[in-house]
């Protein structure tokens, strides 16, 4: 039989020949369309206060403007497992009560007074936070400060949708009913303490909703007292859910690193594609040997298995996220140090 013949026959079964498609399914290294970029403060700011203009938090439910892959446009995506957006909220808003089965984080990035108030329990937004919303949790956000309030959504939603797992609901009120006081999820799971009758794993994520930027920093301006730096990373800290020590949010994994005056690392890769925002200081990361200059505020994306080196001006700090925990449960975690 001829090949085209044995070809047309098979695919008006819906079958096609593994052979002519193999390589690229199982491909030597990973294969991504994730591109590196960065996206910098002194553009982007404006261009999100302007955004309270256009549409309200009310009308938008959620005033956002999405940090798309250069290669993925128009798919929400910043990699190829996450998203990212920059969301604004101005004084007197609030952006109305929801959940849905995407877990979310929100890296502070202006402002400082809003909150944002998750299964009963509102949390005062402050630059450098860190503040995570569970997956299938009520949570909505407000402004009760006089200045506006910008920051860093990142989400698990291509994940999410990639399983068809994705289910929302509106509260149909626009804040939700606060049934404890601020600050006791910190207070109750965030001190070295539990309460006697937690169950350790009854969550994935974190019972803790916000870690603030001054303990976070704190520990790292200890830890480099000791003089203990990573090669590739300085000091670089995982947040972690208090109740059983692993990541805060079961699908995306969160850091926070400090980086010494004058660093140059050595070069560093890993499975995660990983998303990157200044929070203090100046320096750059060559990202397969291309340079991005990086300042407070910019925000910057390294594919999956891109060889990654940080050099830094002054001393600073960098929180970021990916999806390594989805990879360590399934045991595809790899990373390789060029020290």
């Amino acid at each position: 039989m001829k090949k085209n013949n044995f070809y047309e026959n098979i695919s008006k079964l819906n079958m096609a020949p593994l052979w002519e498609v193999l390589s690229n399914l199982v491909t030597p290294e990973p294969n991504t369309r994730t591109k590196s970029h960065i996206w910098y403060w002194k553009d982007t700011k404006n261009h999100v206060l302007d955004s309270g203009s256009i549409i309200s938090a009310e009308q938008a439910e959620r005033r956002v403007l999405i940090l798309e892959n250069p290669n993925m446009r128009g798919e929400s995506r910043i990699t190829d497992t996450l998203y990212a957006g920059l969301q604004l909220i101005l004084p007197g808003e609030i952006a109305p009560s929801h959940r849905h089965t995407q877990s979310a984080l929100r890296f502070v990035m202006h402002g400082d007074g809003a909150y944002t108030a998750v299964d009963g329990e509102k949390t005062i937004m402050r630059p450098g936070d860190f503040i995570i919303t569970p997956s299938w949790t009520w949570h909505d956000h407000g402004n009760q400060s006089k200045e506006p309030m910008i920051w860093l959504d990142g989400l698990d939603i291509p994940m999410v949708n990639h399983f068809s797992s994705s289910f929302a609901e509106k509260l149909g009120e626009s804040a939700q009913e606060l049934k404890r006081l601020e600050g006791d999820s910190l207070a109750r799971y965030g001190s070295g303490l539990l309460p006697v009758d937690h169950r350790l794993f009854e969550n994935r994520a974190s019972p803790v909703f916000s870690y603030p930027y001054e303990r976070t920093k704190e520990a790292l301006d200890k830890m480099k007292r000791a003089d203990e730096w990573d090669k590739c990373h300085g000091l670089r800290l995982k947040y972690v859910n208090p109740s059983n020590g692993g990541h805060a949010i079961p699908t995306m994994a969160t850091f926070m690193q400090l980086l010494p005056k004058s660093f140059s690392g050595s070069p560093y890769r890993s499975t995660d594609g990983t998303i990157y925002s200044v929070v203090e200081g100046s320096g750059e990361t060559s990202i397969d040997d291309k340079v991005f200059h990086w300042s407070k505020g910019d925000i910057f994306v390294v594919p999956p298995w891109a060889k990654l080196k940080h050099t830094t001006k002054e001393e600073s700090v960098l929180f970021s996220f990916s999806d390594r925990p989805v990879q360590e449960l399934l045991g595809l975690f790899r990373e390789k140090s060029y020290t």
